[in-house]
């Protein structure tokens, strides 16, 4: 049997470095390997959790997630979308809409625009419910399903008749003219009610006593979203059934969940709307506007003498609105009895706008033709005060009075972080995306409930 080798101490000494060496290699290298797993791990939970939860703004003590105001980002780029299918198949038709396509895709194009304005509306959001909870004021889960339902044209109870216009003024009674149409937008246009506005088309009207007034520019889309409805999608019109109102209802939201939406964004939105008119009915309840207006119509004529016959008319008792749709010259609105709308000082010619004022109970008349460089004019006052515009106008200020006040009061603390999240999505390309998607799905859906089983 051959001699075994001796292990000397020197050799195991040796060896038990070399197992040392070995075991901190190791070690080492596991070490290294769950670091990085865990940093891996840790930017993965930082990038789908902790950053989305991080806030971009804090009014008192309530917060404002990033991933919240993603949601609300993407659900604007969705509507400015809709709102540009809407012109552009408004441009099928020959208006001249390009203004405002332009305006939709260079807001689309940035961000930071977007970012800002969806970030202000939070916040204002936030201040409105907090002061209506401070002031007691409340709406019921009923009021909001209400408005829920009557924006999917679901009205349980028969559809309403639609009001075409507001509470006829005596003195304005007349037979209706024709209104002027509009082109139909199609059924499958997505539309968004705060953002939209029917663009106007131009006209060239005949001289009249408010020839001195700017013509009216084409209306643009409202970039900048209100409280009232500026973030609330609106669906399509469903059947008067429980069942389609339903079925619509949760396709909504699951369209909507698609955008990052970890609530029910209707009921939220509804809600919403609904408090601020009722605080806007309160913080406003003393807005007036400083400067009174009248709201008169009147008859043009280029002949004194026959001006001075259509006065002696009025005067037995004749119908105002009749002889203007007559005998006035002034086509942009005699076939409305001479109907001029509300107007303040220095909208009409001095000669016209001093007779007017002068006028001081409704019904009132000029005792004479007033003279002006347009011919001869009898006006007849309808109304003095504070037209309905103004009277909006005077109380969206003092609301806006009030926001800037509140964001004082409450401690308002934006976080620049909301600059690294603003979504880019959707796009265009994403919706022609998911269109075609969606397309071909229903196409296959289709052939395979009419496919025939082979026997």
């Amino acid at each position: 049997m051959p001699n075994e080798p001796v292990m000397h101490k020197k050799h195991i000494a040796r060896l038990e470095r070399e197992r040392q060496q070995s075991r901190i290699i190791l070690y080492s290298f596991i070490f290294i390997v769950v670091a990085v797993i865990g940093l891996i791990g840790y930017a993965l939970i930082d990038q789908t959790y902790l950053q989305l939860k991080r806030p971009v703004a804090k009014i008192g003590e309530t917060k404002i997630s990033v991933e919240n105001f993603q949601a609300r980002a993407r659900l604007y780029r969705q509507q400015l979308l809709g709102q540009y299918n809407i012109y552009f198949q408004y441009q099928q038709f020959g208006l001249d809409v390009q203004s405002q396509l332009d305006q939709i895709n260079n807001l689309l194009n940035s961000p930071e625009e977007i970012g800002q304005t969806v970030l202000d509306q939070m916040v204002n959001e936030e201040l409105v419910r907090q002061e209506a909870a401070k002031r007691g004021i409340i709406v019921s889960a009923q009021q909001v399903e209400e408005s829920i339902q009557a924006q999917f044209n679901y009205f349980p109870n028969g559809s309403p008749t639609p009001t075409v216009t507001p509470t006829e003024n005596p003195l304005l009674s007349m037979p209706s003219a024709t209104p002027s149409l509009t082109p139909e937008v199609p059924a499958t246009a997505t539309t968004a009610p705060t953002l939209e506005e029917t663009p106007a088309a131009e006209a060239t009207a005949a001289p009249s006593a408010t020839a001195t007034l700017a013509p009216t520019a084409t209306e643009t889309p409202n970039a900048t979203p209100t409280l009232s409805a500026t973030f609330t999608p609106s669906p399509t019109a469903t059947p008067y059934t429980l069942e389609g109102y339903q079925k619509s209802y949760k396709d909504a939201n699951d369209s909507l969940a698609k955008l990052g939406f970890k609530y029910d964004v209707y009921q939220n939105l509804f809600e919403m709307q609904l408090l601020q008119e009722e605080l806007t009915k309160i913080i406003a309840a003393d807005a007036k506007p400083t400067e009174e207006q009248v709201h008169a119509r009147h008859i043009l004529v280029n002949d004194e003498a026959l001006a001075k016959e259509i006065i002696t008319r009025l005067q037995n008792g004749e119908n105002f609105g009749l002889l203007a749709a007559q005998y006035s010259s002034d086509a942009s609105n005699a076939a409305k009895g001479g109907d001029l709308g509300w107007f303040g000082k220095g909208a009409m010619v001095p000669e016209f706008e001093a007779a007017a004022f002068d006028l001081k109970e409704p019904g009132d008349f000029t005792a004479a033709p007033v003279q002006t460089q347009f011919g001869y004019h009898i006006i007849q006052l309808i109304e003095r005060g504070y037209s309905p515009e103004q009277l909006k106008a005077a109380q969206d200020q003092a609301f806006s009075d009030w926001l800037a006040q509140a964001k004082i009061d409450y401690a308002v603390e934006t976080y620049d972080i909301w600059r690294e999240h603003v979504p880019t999505e959707p796009s265009f390309e994403s919706m022609a995306t998911e269109a075609a998607q969606s397309q071909l799905t229903s196409i296959a859906e289709e052939k395979n409930a009419t496919a025939t089983p082979e026997k």
